[in-house]
Order: structure tokens, then sequence, then C-alpha cells
């Protein structure tokens, strides 16, 4: 056939280039061209790539063309098998390039579950197979199926890949899977089959030597010739171009993107062809290497130049427990859970999108190909732009910007998923120089690093060439093994020891062991106002995001040392009176654990207290309780493992309305239910208790504690605990980060000493007040519980979990929430200097109140909307 078939700029196919100076021949249907192009690879093992137009990997092409072509093989393959046997049939794709093919062949059959390789180890994944490609420039695929049973059984095996080209991998894979997991029937499917002559008959005899049926299904077939020397021919082009600059080895490299092909949507999916006029006339500008730090990049057709573009974060409120794709396996349930998804997620990501764009590319990330596709494909329904897909891929393609050539530019960039390999670079191609007025880039959360957001990373390439960069962030799934309890009854997981300072927390480490992971090399923070949307819609948990940490004035800041001196001995008495009435009810020897994180100071100044008072060295740790989810079970494990749970002291820092204090209590009684050591005692030791929640207090009154004036600066630069699907597996503890970055501020140790100094003036005082109060009755009266649901409903806000009494909470609210206004006891002093400071600062009104047990209640914005910060719903300055 003659291969100058018209897809590319000025009828010339994208494979002229290749064909021209290797002498490579593309010889087939009449569908070949339309669907490959030609590019030369940056690899040792061979000289030329296959380039797809349909896959949506190095081409960038509409999402209802990519999903389209795997759904009508799909439809084949359901044909070919039958009722029964498609029943039974069970698809897998390859690693990276074709994931979101197989899924979408997935989808053609209708009912079978789907799983593709990776090249991803997964820690507590076990491996059910693997299998080498050897021309790869990546070999190793794993198979790391959440139900070891997903490959087991006699129905037909359904293998997805881009290309058919030598039959090794497919060989390769049937082999290895036959070996463990033998069955009658399987069926490769590919784009397109290349093979030659010699390799047409291997699958044949192979079949007859295994013992199994195996078919073939393709959307077109061909072969490649190539010369003699190819190979070496290959390499001195490839040599020559770079050390030329035509390619470059920038980190971006922007040629002028012609159109890609445009081929027709199989006649099942209803889409009509699409046309793209738009074209570069040949010589219109060269090939424009662009540096990672130039401000104005080139990045339109007609040469024109762009300011670099701004990076938006979109909250997709991904269903929870739904798989981002399919490497632990994705059964038709999650396809229906995902149908029912996407109008809303996809919705979010339109708005996000300028109206005025007028063309728009999804960009993918290396194996996460399918969730991209779906939501490309959903947005190409709802938007006006044209709307393209493509991905990121480890593959090193030269690009030569020259309309015969199929692959124009590329865009270099660190890995960002920490790969198991090491670091290396990664490629976005087609990007650079092809016109998106926005590009949305969709990660999975093992991939939201910080080389992602780094000066050279794949956000900041983008926004090189795009106004407009959209980040939206899949969890990644990390599945639970089947049969864990059983498995756990048999050999209980090993939990790692405690985290201590200085490598994790500015605290010494003799003052506290964190029973938490580490996970400050993850990116967890959201803007203030995204996380409030996401929590209160009902999208998202609090405790799956981080806030921003607010950095206070230096005015603030000024405010928090004078605080600290005017209160510091009134803080000192208070630890003074509820560590002796730990140690008088409770134990002699109290193993002190506290809530992370605001328990955490507390905590060390009861355990120092213990110390100075009775010389003793009370064991201190940290652990998490999230609101609604529970105390961290795997942390009292090991608190059960290593103490006696009767000696064990649950500490906090203060009480509002004692919704921390119920938590505990209903986590207690279901770990106990649930099998899990008994003796835990779930009252909380507090330093101050306004709200009359508990019996173990230092003080019942509503006062200024310094350490709730600052976050993790006062906190051994410890964020809030964290508790996601994806980062916190069924054995771990739940996570956390340590702000290193933030030492130069750090006043954790400084708080803690202030207040340890004052301990020798406050000893005779903590003595009296002790004796008064264990004569006292101290039963809890919930008093706060009951003044925050009348709030609540005289200010119609209606949700109990919007109103924060107390200083402490108050002071929150104001740090890390969107705050609507405050309610302050008439008359209170100094104790709200620092409240009344942040609330102008961010524009929130004082209330005051004649009739409040609390000196303060700070209420969350009730009604919020995107940006709503002030208590009339419009964003402030802050």
């Amino acid at each position: 056939m003659n291969n100058a078939v018209n897809n590319g700029d000025d009828g010339i196919w994208s494979g002229t280039w290749v064909a021209e100076r290797l002498g490579v021949e593309l010889v087939g249907d009449d569908a070949l061209t339309g669907l490959l192009g030609l590019a030369l690879r940056r690899n040792p093992k061979r000289a030329h790539l296959l380039v797809s137009n349909v896959l949506g990997k190095h081409v960038p092409q509409s999402p209802s063309v990519v999903h389209g072509h795997g759904f009508a093989l799909g439809r084949r393959v359901r044909e070919l098998l039958g009722a029964e046997e498609t029943a039974e049939a069970v698809v897998l794709g390859y690693a990276e390039t074709a994931t979101g093919l197989g899924h979408s062949v997935a989808d053609g059959l209708g009912t079978a579950p789907y799983l593709h390789s990776t090249r991803r180890p997964v820690a507590g994944v076990a491996q059910a197979g693997g299998f080498e490609e050897s021309h790869s420039h990546a070999t190793s695929h794993l198979l790391l199926p959440e139900d070891p049973a997903l490959l087991v059984g006699d129905g037909p095996l359904v293998l997805v890949d881009d290309e058919f080209s030598t039959g090794n991998t497919v060989l390769n894979t049937i082999r290895a899977l036959h070996e463990r997991y033998p069955r009658r029937r399987y069926v490769v499917v590919a784009l397109v089959d290349m093979r030659s002559a010699a390799d047409a008959g291997r699958l044949d005899d192979f079949a007859r030597e295994i013992g199994a049926r195996v078919d073939l299904v393709t959307a077109a077939s061909g072969t490649v010739r190539l010369p003699a020397g190819v190979l070496e021919k290959g390499q001195e082009l490839v040599a020559r171009y770079e050390g030329a600059g035509a390619a470059g080895g920038d980190r971006s490299s922007a040629g002028a993107s012609g159109p890609v092909a445009q081929v027709p949507v199989p006649p099942e999916q209803g889409v009509a062809p699409e046309t793209d006029s738009r074209t570069t006339p040949p010589g219109a500008r060269g090939t424009a290497r662009q540096g990672p730090h130039d401000p104005h990049p080139e990045d339109d057709r007609t040469g024109r130049t762009r300011p670099r573009g701004r990076t938006t974060r979109v909250d997709l409120h991904w269903p929870r427990g739904l798989p981002d794709g399919g490497r632990h396996g994705f059964t038709p349930k999650h396809r229906a859970r995902l149908e029912t998804a996407l109008p809303a997620m996809t919705a979010r990501l339109a708005e996000a999108i300028p109206e005025d764009a007028s063309r728009v590319l999804v960009l993918g990330f290396e194996e996460l190909m399918y969730a991209p596709l779906r939501l490309a494909r959903e947005l190409e329904q709802v938007v006006a732009a044209e709307v393209r897909y493509s991905t990121t891929t480890r593959s090193p393609v030269l690009a030569v910007d020259d309309p015969g050539y199929a692959i124009r530019s590329r865009i270099v960039f660190p890995a960002h998923d920490d790969p198991a390999d090491g670091p290396g670079e990664r490629y976005a191609y087609n990007v650079a120089g092809s016109g998106f007025d926005a590009v949305v880039a969709v990660v999975d959360s093992v991939a939201d690093t910080r080389e992602l957001h780094a000066p050279d990373g794949l956000l900041s390439q983008l926004a090189a060439h795009t106004p407009h960069v959209v980040l939206a962030v899949v969890p990644s799934y990390v599945p639970e093994p089947l049969y864990a309890a059983a498995l756990s009854e048999e050999r209980p997981a090993m939990l790692p020891e405690p985290l201590r300072g200085p490598a994790f927390s500015s605290y010494p480490p003799e003052e506290v062991g964190w029973l938490l992971q580490d996970l400050s090399d993850v990116t967890l923070e959201a803007p203030t106002e995204e996380r409030e949307e996401a929590i209160q819609s009902g999208g998202a948990h609090y405790a799956e995001s981080l806030p921003v940490e607010y950095q206070p004035s230096e005015q603030y800041q000024e405010l928090f040392h004078a605080a600290l001196e005017t209160s510091a001995a009134r803080i000192a008495q208070a630890v003074g009176v509820v560590t002796e009435t730990v140690i008088a009810e409770r134990s002699p020897r109290p193993v002190l654990v506290s809530l992370a994180r605001a328990g955490t100071p507390v905590g060390v100044l009861m355990r120092r207290w213990a110390q100075f008072r009775h010389g003793l060295d009370l064991p201190h740790y940290a652990v998490s309780i999230v609101r609604g989810r529970g105390i961290d079970a795997n942390a009292l494990r090991w608190l059960a493992a290593h103490h006696d749970p009767r000696d064990v002291v649950f500490v906090d820092g203060w009480t509002g309305k004692g919704a921390i204090t119920r938590e505990l209590a209903a986590a207690i009684e279901e770990f106990e239910a649930g099998g899990g050591a008994a003796g835990f005692d779930a009252e909380i030791a507090v330093l101050a208790d306004p709200g009359s929640c508990v019996r173990t207090y230092g003080t019942r009154d509503d006062f200024l504690i310094p350490s709730a004036c600052l976050n993790s600066t006062v906190s051994g630069l410890i964020s809030r605990t964290v508790l996601r699907a994806d980062l916190v597996g069924p054995n771990d503890f739940h996570g956390a980060k340590f702000y290193r970055e933030l030492a130069g501020t750090d006043v954790s140790v400084a708080f803690l000493d202030a207040v340890a100094a004052r301990f020798p003036e406050v000893a005779d005082a903590v003595g009296g007040a002790v004796k008064e109060l264990l004569a006292s009755d101290r039963t809890p009266s919930w008093e706060g519980w009951r003044a925050v649901e009348r709030i609540s409903e005289e200010y119609g806000i209606h949700d109990v979990n919007l109103v924060k009494p107390g200083v402490g909470e108050t002071t929150r609210v104001l740090l890390r929430r969107v705050p609507w206004k405050i309610l302050a006891r008439a008359g209170a002093g100094a104790d709200l200097d620092h409240v009344r400071l942040l609330a102008g600062q961010r524009g929130v009104p004082v209330e005051e109140v004649g009739d409040l047990p609390y000196t303060c209640v700070g209420l969350i914005h009730p009604q919020f909307t995107r940006g709503a910060t002030g208590a009339d719903g419009k964003a402030v300055t802050v």
C-alpha cells in the first residue's frame, strides 16, 4: 500500500520522516497509516517506534475516539466468545501503554473484571505473577490483584496490548500464567497486528504446545519492513538530531505540533468523525527549545508568546474505596460506581476550565490512563471546548518538529512518584506547541509529591505552555488483603516502634514517642476554602487532607509571647493539678497517651511535672483520634503489647463540647468488642474542661492556653493527623507530617520551658487545689454541649459540628477553618486579645454575648461556598 496516506499536516503521513531516512516501510491494511505514525526511540534495543494515533499515550486525541476503539474491540471479543464464555472472562492489560485500552476493552465486554500489569511494587500486596517485555525500556511486569482468585478459573483470559509485534510479550505472559493458573482459552487483543511472516505462525504453535486455544482480535494488521542496519542508523540519527538541538535535551522542547489524525469512532459508539482545520504552514517556525524557568514561553501555533500559566487544584470527590484503575483489579461493581460518580466529578473539572477555552487537554499519568480517559470523555460532552486526551510516559523518544514525524515536541520532567527503580526522566509528547488553553493533569495520590510541584516538575513545565493548569488527584487505591482478620490471628502484623525527635518532631526523643507513620513526603495540604467546601458537602472528611499551615504575623507572634508570659503560671498550676489527680486516682505510674496533636504539649508538661514533683520518668506517647473514625486501633494494639492498658491515661489539651470525649469512649468500646485488649480507661485527662465533659482536669476555666494559639510550631512541628485509605493500610498507624522547613519559627520547646519554669512557684498552690478537687463532686454536667446545641439553633446553623466553643477551639477555627463570626462573653479581657487580632485579620466580626458559658465560641461558616471567609460569605484578604 502507499504509505503516504493523509493523516498529518498538509496531507503528510506522520511516519514519512522516519520512512525516508531509515527506509522503514509500513505495509498492510488501508487503515494502518491512519492508526499509526513513526518516531525514533532513544532505546538501544529497537530503533523505531510505532506511534498510535488512537491510544491516547503519545498523541493527544479525542477521548471518544480513544475509548471507542477499545470498546469496539471488546464488543468483537464478546461476539467471538459468546454469552456463556463472556460471563466467565477476565481481561488483562499491559503497563504502561495499554492500561487504558485494556480497561476500555473490558467495558466492551460489559461483565468482565479487569486487571493490568504494573511496574509499581505496592507494599503489602502479594505478587500473583509476572513476566518480561524484552524490547521495552522497563521490562519487568508485576501482577498484583487484590483477590488472587481473579486469575484462577477456567474462563477465557483476554490479554490486551496496543500492538502485537513479535508476540514475545504475549507468549511470555501466557506461559507464566498458564503454569500457575491453567485455562482452556486465551484471546489476544491489539489495535494493530504487526507480526512478520516469520512470527505469524508462532502463536498457533504455542497454543498446541500448552493445549489451549488462542485467538487474536485486532483493528488492523500489517508489518514493518526494516532494512539491514536499521538499529545502528536509527541510533546515529537520534544522536545527530539531539546533538544538533533539534529535539534538545532541555526540560521542554516545544514544536508547532499540528493536528492529529482524526480516526472515526467505531459505528457502535455513534460519534461522528471530527475534523480539525487548523494547520501550521511549512516553515512557519522552527523548533523552540523552552527552558523550565522562561516566563514567556513560545506556546502558540502562530508563534505568539504567553505568560506562564497558573495551577489550580480541583478536588474530584473521588468515591471512597473505588480503585483508581486496574492495578489491583476493577470489577463490574466498581464500573457501576464510577459511572454514577463521573458526572459530578466532571462538573467540578468543568468549573475550573475557563469558559473561553477553545482547546483543552486532559493529561493522564503513566499507568493511570483509564480514570483520566473517562473524565476526559465526560468532559467532552459538557464543555464547548475541543477536548483532547493523552498521558505522560516513561518511554524516551526523539522529538522532531516536522509534519511528517509523529512526535513533534516533548516536555521532560523528573519522575514524581518515587519509583522503585529510582529517579529518572519522564515525558509528555505533543503537548508543547499544541495551543492548549488549559491542561488538566490527573495523577494519583502517590504521585502528588514535592517533585510534581517543584520548579522543574511537571506542573511547572505545563504552566510554561498553557495559561491554565488544573490538577486533579485521584486517591491511589491500596487494597486490604483478603482474609486479613484470619491472617492476623495466625500471625499478627508487626507494628513499628514510635517515631521520635529529632527525626520526627522537634521535641527531644525522651519527651514523646509518636505512634504515627511519617507522611512528610506526601503533599496533603489543600487551601482552607477548598477543604471547607469538601467537608461541608460531605465529599471529603477533614482527616483526608491538611490545611495549609497558617504562619501568623509578627504582631500575632508578639501577642503569643506576651500571652505566654502572663499565663505560664496559671498553666503550670493546671498541669500540676491534673497530673497529681491522675497519679492519685488512676495509676501511681501512669502511661501518658496524648491525643495528637493538641494533647501532645500537655502530655509533655505532665511528664515534666511528674519528674519535677515525684522523680518519675513516665512513658509518653502521642496517638491519633479522628472525629467520626475513632482512635487508631493499631496504636492501641501497640500500647497493649508494651504496657498494661489499665495504666494508660489519655491526655488532651481542653474540652469544647465533648465530641472527642464521646468519640474515645465509643472507640474503646468498639476496640474491645472486636477482640482488642481490655482495660483501657476511656476518660480523658485535660488541662482545661470548660465544657464540663470529664472528671480529670486541671481547671474548668476557659482561658487562653498559648499552645492553642499556633499550629505545628507549638506542637513539635507535627501536622494534624491524617487518615486516608490510600495512605493508611489496615496494619498501619495513622499518618502525620513533620514540617522541618518551619524550624525557624518553632516555639514548641520554648513554650514547654516557659511553663515548666513556673513549677516551683505553683507547687504549694497545686497541693491545696488537688485536695479540694478530690473532695468535690466532679461529675460532668455537659453544660457545654447544651450551650452548643442552643447556639446552633439560635444562629440558624443546625449543625453542632460547626460550633466550636472555648478559646482553644475558637482559635483553631480562625487558624484552620472558614470562620463566620465569633461570640465573646461580655467583659472578657486579655484572654481574647489574640482572638480579636486574628478575627480582625480575617474580617470576621466579634459579637459580645451576655450569657455565654465559655469565654468565646467560634462559628464556622454554615453555608459555605468557595471563597466565603467573612460573615457575609465574601472573600476577604488574610
